[in-house]
């Protein structure tokens, strides 16, 4: 609902890849309001010169980006307007040219007033919602919810107050009637196929408990919560991709791109208080161990054969962080499991895990046939990043991950197997490490440049080479793409596409972001004997342009070939970012061309896929899926009407097999995935319809000129 609670919830989302440590146990947190720290104000004024000296565009803290900053924090906040008056917005407002000056004094109080000014707000909503849900509800009438925020103002009476608040709680009980989850996270597309409506009664008190839940979460926030939120908001300001990282989040940024964390081995998630188990972690203590469930509660912690602390109404943080820790280490958990009532207590070894669904995977598919009767022979590598361990760790080939040398391996592995041509699926591939784009595109090309990047110190461009001359694979490439794949993914792609090494297929274009971050650990800028944690920096430093001399921001990779998929639709593309960096263009460096996929063939391969995706019923009911996504992305209003807003919602997938498109079935095969299965079942390319046209293309491809006309 508003994007401080994604922050929160991105907190989450790696790091509850729970487990963890605490070193010392920590009292239940009572809900107070967050006050400043004593190392607030340098955090401050670290992160603000820093994005004046060390920011692409070099900003100053002026009136301009006081303004951006004040509608930017206010909007996320209450997105929706149903929290904020128009009376508390004007009299906000007043400080609203003032914000760079106040952040020029290290001043963030502002921040502080507008979250009391909120979470007064949220307590006398959550009355009236209480009222409101006591009221009868009239679910044939004809009206609508308005969505286009941007068309609307906050209100300014107590009665438009209630009016629009009245509008929510109906759309909320619709959509418990129907059966649906209230928010697209990660929770409910799991659950998505167990959803049944509920009895009214029940429905009432979801509601209720979800907005009793809301008020709670706000009260646990403290300092560096809100000084994330405020700070990553005014880094925002100035483009999409720049934020800063409180400590909890550097540190759950450091096990993403590292791909391993010291715990037991879960995901936790938190709800109305309690902490529940989302997902276990295959390799990890809590898998092998087999007691500990999905939706089971953790309400008690214990560090070694200590004392248990009791973890209800804790904020999911700081319970994450007394049960993640170093290996070797004991923690004993107190559960309620999901099927019972009286708690069991479990004793675990913390160890090392690798999170080795986030690495690259690979499987090998046959397809059609050669010209002897065998049929060919297709590697997979499915690479959701580009991860690496920090520059330090590569002294040390014991434990080191990289994403370069776990694709050479698997490289490697498909040329004993005598595999004809190689898929790399980017798909889901937002980024990672620079150096790992360059390191990784190196292994299909024998020497050159990789990617040209502008300065941000002094506006220069540099050439930045394939590292390792030799190529390790040479044979046929398709590279995957979707509108998911950004960054790096974008540098490799443009890459080989520019050499004429690879074919590119999938959406129409990628993401479209074309600049580089660095993250600077804030307490490496303070002279001390002991680390300082003051979390990090995450800033656009450069911006990176292909050999031909486009940058891809805002443009992306366009496609070779396009296969039409939802993802076109459903993912949000650079150009439709708040305060996106415009493209750019330089000149082009020599390069090698390599005409492994000239334009004439390119041209044949083309039509021969557009004639199958014409001819296929399944890409004719994807298109039509398609077209209703377009439709109601494009409606303003939501139905308040349970008939109408029934025809809205597509059939449940289980029950609708007459006439459900296989494209519904195959999403999760194309989104990118918000979490690790946890399962532990291999790596599998799915013969969906999607996926079997990439691999005919491929088959095109292979028999070469053949295909030409």
């Amino acid at each position: 609902m508003l994007r401080n609670q994604r922050l929160l919830q991105a907190k989450r989302s790696v790091a509850v890849l729970a487990a963890v440590v605490g070193l010392l146990l920590i009292a239940a947190p009572a809900f107070a309001d967050p006050v400043p720290g004593k190392l607030d104000r340098l955090v401050i004024e670290l992160v603000c010169d820093l994005l004046h000296r060390k920011h692409l565009t070099k900003p100053d803290l002026d009136e301009q980006l006081s303004k951006r900053l004040f509608h930017k924090f206010i909007k996320d906040l209450d997105p929706a307007k149903l929290y904020f008056t128009k009376e508390d917005v004007e009299e906000l407002k007043k400080s609203e040219t003032e914000l760079g000056t106040m952040l020029q004094r290290n001043d963030i109080s502002f921040a502080y007033d507008v979250y009391k000014r909120l979470v007064t707000r949220i307590e006398q909503r959550l009355k009236l919602v209480e009222e409101l849900l006591k009221e009868p509800q009239d679910f044939t009438v004809k009206e609508y919810l308005s969505t286009d925020y941007d068309a609307i103002d906050h209100p300014k009476t107590d009665a438009e107050i209630r009016e629009r608040w009245r509008k929510r709680i109906k759309y909320d009980l619709l959509l418990q009637r129907l059966g649906q989850k209230p928010v697209p996270d990660a929770e409910a597309k799991k659950q998505r196929l167990e959803q049944k409506p509920v009895a009214d009664a029940e429905a009432k008190q979801k509601v209720l408990s979800r907005y009793q839940g809301l008020l709670k979460r706000w009260k646990q926030v403290d300092n560096y919560d809100l000084m994330e939120m405020y700070l990553s908001d005014l880094t925002a300001s100035v483009d999409p991709h720049s934020s800063y990282m409180s400590p909890t989040t550097l540190a759950d940024f450091d096990i993403a791109m590292h791909l391993h964390l010291e715990g037991i081995g879960a995901l936790l998630h938190s709800d109305n208080g309690q902490t529940i188990v989302s997902e276990i972690i295959p390799g990890g203590a809590a898998a092998a161990d087999h007691r500990l469930k999905v939706n089971d509660k953790i309400i008690g912690v214990a560090q070694g054969d200590g004392k248990f602390v009791d973890v209800i109404d804790w904020k999911l943080t700081e319970v994450v962080k007394i049960i993640r820790g170093p290996k070797g280490t004991k923690v004993q958990l107190k559960v309620i499991p999901a099927d019972k009532i009286e708690p069991a207590i479990y004793a675990y070894t913390r160890q090392k895990i690798e999170l080795k669904e986030q690495a690259a995977r690979s499987e090998i598919m046959e397809q059609g046939k050669k010209p002897d009767g065998t049929p060919y022979k297709i590697g997979i590598i499915d690479l959701p990043s580009f991860y690496a361990d920090s520059p330090s760790a590569k002294g040390s080939k014991e434990g080191f991950v990289s994403a370069t040398e776990d694709v050479r391996k698997l490289l490697k592995e498909f040329e004993s197997k005598g595999v004809d041509g190689v898929v790399l699926d980017l798909r889901r591939n937002g980024g990672g490490a620079l150096s790992e784009a360059l390191s990784l595109t190196g292994l299909f090309i024998d020497q050159g440049p990789v990617v040209q990047v502008k300065k941000g110190v002094n506006g220069e461009v540099e050439v930045s080479n394939d590292p390792e001359k030799g190529m390790v694979y040479a044979g046929p490439l398709i590279v995957l793409v979707s509108r998911f794949s950004a960054s790096a993914s974008e540098i490799l792609a443009g890459a080989l596409q520019d050499y004429g090494r690879s074919l590119t297929v999938g959406d129409k274009g990628t993401h479209g972001k074309g600049t580089v971050q660095a993250v600077a650990d804030l307490g490496s800028y303070v002279r001390s004997k002991e680390p300082v944690h003051l979390g990090a920096l995450k800033l656009t430093i450069d911006q990176f342009y292909r050999v031909n001399g486009d940058s891809t921001q805002n443009q992306g990779v366009k496609s070779d070939i396009v296969i039409p998929s939802l993802t076109e639709v459903l993912a949000t593309g650079e150009k439709d970012l708040e305060n996106a960096l415009a493209f750019d263009h330089v000149n082009p460096v020599s390069h090698e061309e390599l005409g492994m996929v000239p334009e004439q063939l390119k041209t044949a391969l083309r039509t021969r896929s557009a004639q199958r995706v014409k001819d296929s019923a399944d890409f004719a009911k994807l298109q039509k899926e398609i077209e209703t996504v377009k439709d109601q992305r494009a409606r303003k209003m939501i139905p308040l009407n349970e008939q109408e807003l029934r025809t809205q919602f597509p059939k449940d997938k289980k029950d609708s097999k007459k006439g459900a498109s296989q494209a519904d079935e195959d999403l999760d095969d194309l989104l990118p995935p918000e979490s690790t299965s946890g399962d532990g079942t291999p790596f599998k390319f799915a013969r969906n319809f999607i996926n079997t046209e990439v691999l005919h293309i491929m088959e095109d491809l292979l028999q070469g000129k053949k295909t030409q006309p």
